[in-house]
């Protein structure tokens, strides 16, 4: 089974306001390990950085400039997510993000459907409890000290690893069938005898434990 995990930085926080995306970092999971397949871009937004999401990210209006639009890279990017599901944490506000650009470009939008919100798993999960994706890694044990700035790739690597312990999959489960014959073993602990050695005291060893008994009576009666 292959998920993508996936997140995006934008220019601000609504598409009604107009705002554009100006990264996108996915990596791929199959059976909940990462491949080595990733897709990462920083896109021109064609509209100025909000000062707050400057501060989030860091990526100025001078760095976006002379990068790709979406539509450059839409086809690409589509093809790397076809027929799997979508893994983003707050899937709500990047889905609706992505899907303006996809409209802008002429694509057909991303359906509600192929997309499981890692958000929903921890707030059901954990009612009442921190549910960013700080606040999880912090429940985990997970280091998030690189996570300066918000950043498309690192929020990515950092979401697998929190989606993995949120579905209580924090080891591949061993398939012993695979590799031992269970009927077998099992046929066989029957029919094999009992192999320990048992090893029965002297009478002299007998006797000393009826003496120290007797003391013992002695010592706890008198």
């Amino acid at each position: 089974m292959k998920e993508i995990v996936l997140d995006t930085e934008t220019t601000g926080l609504s598409v009604k306001d107009g705002h554009r995306i100006v990264e996108i970092g996915c990596i791929e999971l199959e059976n909940l390990i990462p491949t080595k397949n990733i897709f990462h871009c920083y896109l021109n937004p064609e509209r100025k950085v909000s000062e707050k999401a400057f501060e989030v990210h860091g990526y100025s209006d001078e760095f976006l400039s002379d990068k790709k639009k979406f539509f450059e890279i839409a086809d690409e990017f589509l093809n790397f997510i076809r027929d799997k599901k979508l893994i983003i944490h707050n899937a709500e506000f990047d889905i609706s993000h992505l899907n303006n650009e996809l409209a802008i470009a002429g694509k057909s939008e991303i359906k509600k459907e192929n997309t499981l919100d890692t958000l929903d798993i921890a707030r059901n999960k954990y009612p009442g409890s921190g549910i960013s994706l700080d606040a999880l890694c912090k429940r985990f044990r997970i280091d998030n000290s690189k996570r300066e700035k918000h950043t498309a790739l690192v929020d990515c690597e950092l979401l697998a690893k929190v989606y993995i312990n949120l579905l209580d999959q924090k080891e591949p489960k061993l398939n012993f069938s695979d590799s031992v014959d269970l009927s077998a073993v099992k046929n066989q602990s029957k029919t094999k005898a009992y192999s320990k050695k048992i090893i029965y005291p002297t009478m002299e060893e007998l006797q000393q434990h009826k003496e120290f008994l007797k003391r013992d009576l002695k010592k706890n009666f008198y």
